[in-house]
């Protein structure tokens, strides 16, 4: 045993692809209690809906995507049924939040290449703003600490915890703390 082997850092490396299917799993609840829905527009689009840090966004046209359509079309989507940016999964949060993450942020998108871990099971990927509050909890952090940067994405942490935690899926409640 090394001195390299002791403390808080000690023990298994993480990755987020080991949660994959859980991150899915999460995904479909939200779809199905109407806080998550499948976009269609282009990424153009979408930065033209998006508005600017003092004009507030617009709803997209296919925001109000029925809960089947949208659970039928995120079933294809990671079926591989569909190409690259044709599609993504976002939250349905606010596009007036003067936050721009909390626009309606992007949950999944379509890659279709293999991954380093699970090779070519996926060919839909959670965003990094999505993943990280739940692989958190399922490791059981209680304080995620993250430089300044990442401050005005903790909104989007938190809801992620809170929807997720509201239905049962999520049982620990970690906290993301930004310092420099």
């Amino acid at each position: 045993s090394t001195s390299a082997d002791i403390g808080p850092w000690f023990g298994p490396v993480r990755t987020t692809s080991e949660c994959f299917d859980f991150i899915y799993d999460c995904a479909v609840s939200l779809i199905k209690s109407g806080d998550a829905y499948m976009e269609s527009l282009t990424a153009e689009e979408m930065r033209e809906y998006r508005g600017t840090l003092t004009e507030p966004g617009k709803e997209s046209p296919y925001r109000n995507r029925s809960v089947e359509e949208n659970l039928e079309m995120f079933e294809k989507m990671r079926a591989g049924e569909y190409k690259e940016g044709e599609h993504i999964l976002r939250a349905k949060i606010d596009m007036s939040s003067p936050n721009i993450n909390m626009r309606d942020p992007a949950l999944y998108r379509i890659k279709h290449e293999s991954h380093q871990n699970t090779g070519d099971k996926w060919c839909i990927y959670p965003m990094y703003d999505f993943s990280h509050p739940i692989s958190d909890a399922l490791e059981g952090i209680t304080h995620s600490l993250c430089t300044l940067e990442f401050e005005d994405h903790r909104p989007l942490y938190d809801w992620t915890i809170e929807k997720l935690s509201d239905v049962g899926l999520i049982k620990s409640r970690p906290r993301q703390i930004e310092f420099s």
